[in-house]
């Protein structure tokens, strides 16, 4: 049984999926963390760098992207043979000063801008427009359909197009799918007409992330229930969705506490992670990679010690594709397991965790083990992992630990309050640090109207970010309280 628990009644919007009472995924949109990935701008060449074949583009944003030289409209539709192309240097596809249309496809981290492709795609319920894609594909979960649905796309499609076919595409007629190109070509038309407009780079079209991913992950859902709490949102899956149960919560009490995802949020923040049978694992993130150390911890077993390891292994490598998921960890991922002798053993464990990574939609290649016994895999990284977006480097060891940062106390403060909304206070005292304060300032009107009071702040010097709410009462005390004149 699956759940969809979204929780989209405060500015930090987010979702969870719950399978078997097990939170499988947890999402996060903030909007100063809000993902670029599908955006659209028009950008100008700022560097050509035949030495990285790539270069980079002025796209308005505060970081210019990188884009690479396969991936230019120049490149893809140049009529040359794929080998001559190959020995081509960037120069000989764009130059510095050129205006472009690029779409992101992955995001900005750490001290790297976006990556962006020059090959657009536009989204449609069944299919992906690419107006320079140049080549059709389908779904890999459409398997016996495939060769007739390519046959179409080529006929449907022109010599530069191209086309990607969803899912949903093998329960839709042939008609539909022709006036839904239409439509997506007539959507690109208008882009590029709004581009001709731009003086400067910037922002085309913009992806409404939050509710494209809700609703994508609903389609993966196999069958299951959604809970929301934001009526208008409920209402689109509904219309999307008419067979589905959508179960609306109005409720004081926050939803993601009501269903104890917040409790899974602390979890996968913590560095060690206790398993079922008393063994434990070590997460240790770094820019360059992720490791994880298995330990045996309180598990002994009851035979002998090759068992104990063997079962130990085996939750460990379970729950550690699970935290994976749940953490969002991109990248180099090495796995100290508990060392075994018998390469049959090992070859189990890499079968174990391949097989929880069959339901990730985020791309995972495993390696294998080393010489050494550590299991190497890489997971495809388009955003911050969970630790990335919920926390900051701490002050006061000088960044070898991390605290939750001030954005992170002020949407939690902010969900706190909407607990209280409606209620007979006409304010609220909050005690708290400057920085939370600021962080929260740009959604303090909003959020006001929503809770129908006054938020009033009495500042205090700490090290680390927290909120205390003081008192509720009205307004005129509660303004005395916080030393502002009524």
């Amino acid at each position: 049984m699956e759940k969809l628990i979204i929780n989209a009644m405060s500015n930090e919007k987010r979702f969870a999926l719950v399978s078997n009472n097990t939170v499988e995924n947890i999402i996060f949109d903030r909007p100063e963390q809000r993902s670029l990935v599908g955006n659209i701008y028009y950008g100008t060449v700022t560097k050509v760098l035949p030495g990285m074949n790539a270069a980079f583009i002025d796209i308005g944003e505060e970081k210019n992207a990188y884009l690479h030289r396969d991936v230019l409209t120049s490149y893809v539709l140049s009529p040359e043979r794929s080998i001559d192309k190959e020995k081509k240097s960037v120069s000989s596809f764009v130059h510095q000063g050129e205006k472009l249309l690029v779409q992101v496809d992955k995001d900005a981290t750490g001290v790297k801008g976006a990556r962006v492709t020059g090959i657009i795609e536009i989204p449609g319920d069944n299919l992906i427009y690419m107006p320079q894609g140049r080549y059709v594909a389908v779904s890999k979960k459409i398997v016996d359909e495939k060769d007739d649905l390519r046959s179409f796309g080529m006929k449907l499609k022109g010599e530069e197009e191209g086309i990607i076919f969803r899912t949903s595409s093998i329960s839709t007629t042939q008609e539909e799918m022709e006036k839904e190109l239409s439509t997506l070509r007539s959507q690109y038309a208008e882009l590029l007409e709004k581009a001709a407009s731009f003086k400067k780079p910037g922002i085309l079209y913009q992806n409404d992330t939050f509710t494209e991913l809700v609703l994508e992950s609903i389609k993966d859902m196999s069958s299951g229930e959604v809970f929301v709490d934001e009526l208008s949102l409920k209402q689109q899956i509904q219309t999307k969705n008419p067979n589905l149960k959508v179960t609306y919560y109005n409720g004081k009490e926050n939803i993601f506490t009501l269903h104890r995802i917040e409790h899974e949020i602390d979890k996968a923040l913590k560095r060690i992670v206790w398993l079922d049978n008393g063994a434990y694992l070590i997460f240790d993130e770094t820019e360059a990679l992720t490791i994880i150390d298995v330990n045996t911890g309180k598990f002994s077993g009851k035979n002998d010690y090759q068992d104990t390891v063997v079962k130990t292994n085996t939750l460990a490598a379970i729950e550690t594709a699970r935290q994976l998921k749940l953490r969002d960890i991109g990248g180099i991922v090495l796995i100290d397991f508990i060392d075994m002798k018998n390469e049959k053993d090992k070859r189990y464990i890499q079968d174990t965790i391949e097989k929880e990574f069959q339901k990730d939609k985020t791309r995972t290649k495993i390696i294998g083990f080393t010489s050494l016994g550590i299991l190497q895999l890489t997971r495809k990284k388009t955003k911050v992992s969970l630790s990335e977006a919920l926390q900051e480097k701490c002050p006061t060891c000088d960044g070898t630990g991390k605290i939750l940062s001030a954005e992170t106390i002020a949407f939690r403060l902010e969900r706190e309050l909407l607990e209280h909304r409606n209620s007979d206070a006409e304010a609220v005292l909050v005690e708290t640090t400057i920085k939370v304060k600021e962080a929260i300032e740009p959604h303090l009107k909003m959020l006001e109207e929503w809770l129908q009071f006054k938020v009033f702040f009495s500042i205090q010097s700490s090290t680390t970010h927290y909120y205390d709410i003081k008192q509720f009462g009205n307004h005129a005390e509660i303004a005395k309280k916080a030393g502002e004149p009524y």
